[in-house]
């Protein structure tokens, strides 16, 4: 793995070093693991997105926050109904090539191991369907991720190329209680409507991102200008078998 991760500023084995890894994910709700990828496997990154870009599915889609449909006992301007914007291009697993480092990394033991130490998990599993684990995503000038929380409680994120300005990632942690049902709405429409500050992440190329996106709302600003952002998404499931949904699938990739 020394030749895909800087195990110099990253020691995965170290249970102390994890442990404050753990503690940051915990009390921030993000883990920033800068200059994680050597600089040699992630320009081997960027050039294999660069060459599969052309197989990039792209969806414009509008949806509430909460990523579910409509609610009619509300109005379509309320926080539960509000509409926002995701664009994106995205390749699928299936494209990924099988000598990929994305997928050396995916596929590492010791990498899975750290992750389930710093999440909390018992193991962690691929897709069973032959697109989700690991994605690819696009986003050129004026494309953004509208605000949202995840459905899962955690993301795994590779930064491999950085815009020129805009693609931030910004967030608010703890904005909801999902387990429990409490939605907060109110606090949904300070977000939306700019009247709450919200924290940014200062992410660069190479930087390896953990997130709690289930209860925390959180958005990429619009990229601007002609360079590309790329992320590398590593999808994993607590479970064998899972497999996402054909329905998702149609959606996000346009093809099962």
């Amino acid at each position: 793995m020394s030749a895909l991760i800087r195990s110099d500023l990253h020691p995965l084995a170290d249970a102390s070093w994890r442990r404050q890894c753990r503690a940051q994910l915990d009390q921030h709700g993000a883990l920033v693991l800068r200059q994680f990828i050597q600089p040699a496997a992630l320009q081997m990154m960027i050039a294999e997105g660069d060459a599969q870009r052309h197989q990039a599915y792209h969806t414009i889609s509008k949806h509430n926050v909460y990523l579910m449909p409509a609610d009619k006992a509300y109005s379509a301007d309320h926080p539960r109904n509000r509409d926002v914007t995701s664009t994106k291009g995205c390749i699928t697993d299936d494209v990924i090539a099988a000598d990929s480092p994305l997928r050396q990394l995916y596929n590492d033991a010791l990498f899975q191991h750290f992750l389930c130490d710093v999440l909390g998990e018992a193991a962690l599993y691929p897709y069973a369907d032959p697109l989700s684990s690991i994605n690819v995503h696009y986003a050129p000038d004026g494309q953004e991720l509208g605000w949202h929380f995840d459905n899962s409680s955690f993301a795994i994120t590779l930064l491999l190329q950085k815009p020129r300005a805009g693609g931030v990632f910004q967030y608010v942690k703890d904005l909801r209680d999902a387990d429990a049902g409490e939605m907060n709405f109110d606090g949904v429409a300070a977000v939306l409507d700019q009247r709450r500050p919200v924290e940014a992440l200062a992410i660069e190329a190479g930087d390896l991102v953990l997130f709690r996106g289930r209860n925390s709302l959180h958005r990429v600003t619009p990229t601007e200008g002609d360079i590309t952002r790329m992320l590398a998404v590593l999808a994993y499931n607590t479970q064998p078998g899972i497999a996402l949904s054909e329905s998702a699938r149609m959606t996000f990739y346009g093809r099962l």
